[in-house]
C-alpha cells in the first residue's frame, strides 16, 4: 500500500486505555502508515507520550519496536497498581440474582475507592503523597517525549482555576504535563506548571473535562487531514441506566465524551459548508474524521472498572484493540486520506432542536 499519514486523537479512561494499547500495538505494524501527531488527554496521554518517546528515539523499524516496548513497560506498570482478580474470580464462580449482584458492588474495591474519596482528599496525606505516574513516567525504557522529533505530541489538561482547556505540546509536553492530563482531583493532587501565558503557577486537573481528546490542534496546516480517534467512552449505550452506579457510570461517560461531541458537531457542520461549496477559496480546513472502537466490549464494562487495572482486564483491553485496528485497517485502511469511515450525519441524527421547521 502507499505511504499513507495520520494524525491519532486518544481518548482517556482509566483503565480502559490499555484498548488504544491494544490499537496502537497494531498500528505500529504497518510500515506505510506514518504517524504525524497525537493528541492524547488522562490515560490516552499516557499512550502517547509513550508512544512520541519511541518513535522519536529511533528511525524506521527500530523506533516503532521501541515505541512497542514503552507501551508495554507502561501498562506493566500500570497493572501492578491495582489487582482485583480474587473478586472476579469470585462472582464467576458463584452466579447472583440481580439484587444481590448490586449489594457486592457497594463492597466491591470501585466501590471503597469511590467512598474513601468522599471522606478523604489527596491532600490529606501530607508529605507522605506521591504521584505513582511520576515513576511510571520517568522509568519508561525510552523517557524523553519533551522534544521537537518524531511525531507531534499534545497533551490536554483542565486549567482549575479557569476551567479552561491547556493543551501542552514540544518541550512543555512534560511528564508534568501528562500527569496533569490524567489528575482526577479525587485521587491526585492537582499538578502545578507554570504558564507562560499567564506568568504564574496554574494548577491542572484531567483533560477529560475539557478535551477527550482536543481535535483542534490537529487542524494545523502542515499536518494530515486524516485524524484517527481511538474512542475509549462509549458514544451509544442502549437501555436506561436505573441502579445508583448504572446512572453514576453512564453520566460519567456522557460527561467525558461532551468536549469530543461538540468538536465532531463542528467539523460535521464545516464538512456540510464544504459540500455546498460555500467554502471555496477560504484556507479552512476538512479533515477525514476515521474511528477505531468497540462499543460491544465498552458497554459489557463500567466506568468503575476504570479505576482497577488488573491484569486480566488489560490484557482483554489490548487484545481487542488489536482485533478492532486490524478490522479498521482491513475494511478503511485504503480510505486513509481520501474520504471519511465514520459517519457523522448518522452520528448527530436525533441530536437537534425538536419542534422547528
Amino acid at each position: 500500500m502507499d505511504e499513507r499519514s495520520i494524525n491519532l486523537a486518544l481518548q482517556g479512561g482509566g483503565a480502559h486505555g490499555a484498548f488504544a494499547w491494544g490499537v496502537l500495538d497494531r498500528l505500529l505494524d504497518e510500515k506505510w502508515l506514518t504517524i504525524a501527531s497525537i493528541s492524547g488527554t488522562s490515560a490516552g496521554a499516557l499512550n502517547g507520550a509513550a508512544l512520541k518517546a519511541g518513535l522519536s528515539r529511533f528511525p524506521g523499524i527500530r523506533g516503532r519496536m521501541a515505541a512497542r516496548e514503552n507501551l508495554d513497560d507502561l501498562w506493566s506498570h500500570v497493572g501492578k497498581m491495582s489487582d482485583n482478580r480474587i473478586i472476579q474470580w469470585m462472582r464467576s464462580l458463584i452466579p447472583m440474582p440481580p439484587d444481590l449482584g448490586r449489594l457486592t458492588e457497594l463492597f466491591s474495591p470501585a466501590a471503597w475507592m469511590e467512598g474513601l474519596t468522599r471522606i478523604f482528599s489527596p491532600y490529606d496525606y501530607g508529605p507522605f503523597y506521591v504521584n505513582p505516574l511520576a515513576m511510571v513516567l520517568r522509568g519508561l525504557p525510552y523517557p524523553n517525549f519533551s522534544n521537537h522529533t518524531g511525531p507531534e505530541l499534545f497533551v490536554t489538561a483542565t486549567n482549575v482555576r479557569t476551567g479552561r482547556i491547556r493543551v501542552f505540546t514540544g518541550l512543555a509536553a512534560t511528564p508534568d504535563a501528562v500527569m496533569a492530563s490524567a489528575c482526577l482531583p479525587n485521587l491526585f493532587r492537582a499538578v502545578e506548571i507554570h504558564d507562560p501565558d499567564t506568568g504564574r503557577m496554574e494548577a491542572f486537573w484531567d483533560g477529560g473535562y475539557t478535551g477527550n481528546p482536543a481535535l483542534f490542534p490537529l487542524y494545523r496546516g502542515g499536518l494530515p487531514r486524516d485524524i484517527v480517534i481511538v474512542n475509549i467512552n462509549p458514544l451509544i449505550r442502549d437501555g436506561i441506566p436505573k441502579t445508583p452506579i448504572e446512572i453514576a457510570d453512564r453520566v460519567n461517560e456522557v460527561s467525558f465524551n461532551a468536549s469530543l461531541m461538540a468538536e465532531l458537531r463542528s467539523i460535521n457542520f464545516v464538512k456540510k459548508l464544504h459540500d455546498e461549496g460555500r467554502l471555496t477559496n477560504r484556507p479552512m480546513k476538512n479533515p477525514l474524521i476515521h474511528m477505531i472502537l468497540d462499543d460491544n466490549l465498552m458497554n459489557d464494562l463500567n466506568a468503575r472498572s476504570k479505576l482497577m487495572p488488573a491484569p486480566g482486564l488489560l490484557q482483554r483491553m489490548k487484545e481487542a484493540g488489536q482485533t478492532a485496528a486490524d478490522s479498521f485497517l482491513h475494511e478503511h485502511g485504503s480510505s486513509i486520506g481520501k474520504k471519511d469511515t465514520a459517519d457523522l450525519q448518522a452520528l448527530f441524527e436525533g441530536s437537534g432542536v425538536i419542534g422547528l421547521e
